[in-house]
């Protein structure tokens, strides 16, 4: 199904979804059959201890629901997000819940009609507090995931039943490919050593320890080499070579789809890990665009977002997606 079409679907789905949901659960079954059972030994005996035994019985079951509906009421919930979120591992994520009058009680946290799995879960919530609820959640694939609400669900008082409510709110969460490691080799830089790079075998850069010399005046303090210098009763500073900075371009070639262009994508992510970790410029060529070769943390979120977003429609800017 193609991916308007399957938003759609889900947008619709939150339309015609009931305002509640009610749900029977395990000590919920047992609780009706036994309420069942007292009413037909009533029935048939005409014992009016078992009238009786019945009439408590029923009467739990409306307390419950008139409890659990104060519960879910006057909620409002607000999605903090996660910083970020890789395919088929668990991430955090976040939700802000406040309750305007009264309290809740055993309330549990998820995303409605959505691939996520993982449920949050507050056991006390007090009238007028912001509460961050935080679940770990695992999506089962790389790209935009389509939020369209916040379920809150509550057992509470009894456990009787599990009565559902869906707050609408949509999102865009954005989905990193798998980490993995790449069986594959970067291949030969595009540009060889730059900035510090230039010589490796010059001094005053970041890398091995190259010698000491006595410190100059107006030098940077931070160069003194403590325990030398004592040693040797004056101040020494440390050389280190320039380190070695390299350019990659990594690709993705066009015309891949499905588990190729997955695998693919997982290579890529974890090469470009590799490389920006070492210190080195890493840049990527995919049918959708080039990105421009760069160095850091900063570069690698660029990476991943074009990759997550490789395949997929929709809108790609950062206010549009609660990870990213």
């Amino acid at each position: 199904m193609k991916p308007r079409r399957k938003q759609g679907w889900a947008r619709l789905r939150a339309l015609l979804r009931p305002p509640r949901t009610l749900k029977v659960t395990r000590i919920g079954r047992t609780y009706l059959v036994v309420t069942f059972g007292v009413g037909l030994g009533a029935l048939n005996t005409g014992n009016n201890l078992l009238y009786l035994l019945l009439g408590l019985l029923l009467s739990m079951v409306v307390v419950s629901g008139v409890l659990s509906e104060r519960c879910l009421r006057d909620l409002s919930v607000r999605r903090v997000g996660a910083d970020a979120a890789w395919a088929a591992e668990p991430f955090a994520f976040r939700w802000a819940l406040r309750k305007k009058h009264g309290h809740g009680f055993a309330l549990a946290l998820s995303e409605a009609d959505s691939p996520l799995t993982g449920v949050g879960g507050v056991g006390y919530l007090p009238a007028g507090v912001d509460h961050v609820v935080r679940a770990d959640l695992m999506a089962p694939k790389r790209g935009p995931v389509l939020l369209t609400g916040v379920r809150i669900t509550t057992t509470w008082p009894l456990g009787l039943f599990a009565k559902s409510r869906v707050f609408p709110l949509e999102g865009t969460l954005l989905v990193y490919p798998r980490r993995g490691y790449a069986c594959q080799d970067p291949g030969e830089a595009e540009r060889g050593p730059v900035g510090d790079a230039g010589n490796p075998r010059r001094n005053d850069g970041t890398g091995d320890v190259a010698g000491l010399r006595d410190l100059m005046e107006g030098e940077d303090a931070r160069r003194i080499h403590w325990r030398k210098s004592a040693a040797m009763g004056k101040l020494l500073r440390v050389e280190r070579e320039r380190e070695e900075r390299r350019t990659w371009v990594l690709a993705v070639e066009a015309g891949l789809e499905g588990d190729a262009l997955e695998r693919r994508c997982e290579e890529v992510a974890a090469l470009a890990h590799r490389l920006i970790e070492e210190g080195h410029e890493v840049g990527l060529d995919t049918a959708d665009g080039r990105l421009r070769p760069a160095a850091g943390t900063a570069q690698e979120r660029r990476v991943l977002r074009a990759l997550a977003w490789l395949g997929h429609e929709g809108p790609r800017s950062d206010a549009d997606e609660e990870a990213a």
